[in-house]
């Protein structure tokens, strides 16, 4: 038990901060999305973001899984530049209408609120002329 415990404390502590090697936003990651996100005002952070075929779910029509993922990171990225480290505890997807490949979006993530350790956040995947495509709601959990 003692030596588990050894083990346990050895291994490095897991992070909420951002990585090169991030899915959907790391520079060094040759299979992913790599948005660029930037601060609008505090505790908002915005992408431009044009999906490309390998995202399709159907033919034309990006897959709901990578929508989720980018509005999960505009979110999770709100809450970064607000200081805070925190993971995605609960998350809830608005699909509006679908989004085609190739079409030229904008993804933008806030803060809602903050109680104690819970932060509520909000997304939306915008197209041209600002349609929304997708909205979501998440709950953060600020790490101890």
């Amino acid at each position: 038990m003692l030596q588990e415990t050894e083990e346990i404390a050895a291994q490095p502590r897991l992070s909420a901060l951002s990585q090169s090697s991030c899915f959907v936003c790391g520079c060094d990651n040759p299979r992913g999305l790599h948005l660029r996100f930037e601060q609008t005002k505090p505790g908002e952070m915005t992408a431009p973001w044009t999906p490309d075929a390998d995202m399709e779910g159907f033919r034309g029509i990006i897959h709901g899984g990578i929508i989720s993922t980018v509005l999960d990171e505009s979110m999770a990225k709100a809450v970064a530049a607000s200081g805070l480290e925190a993971l995605t505890a609960e998350l809830r997807i608005r699909l509006r209408q679908h989004v085609t490949t190739g079409s030229a979006m904008r993804v933008r993530g806030w803060i809602e609120s903050r109680n104690k350790r819970m932060i509520k956040t909000e997304a939306v995947l915008n197209g041209p002329g600002g349609t929304e495509f997708a909205h979501a709601w998440a709950i953060f959990l600020v790490l101890k």
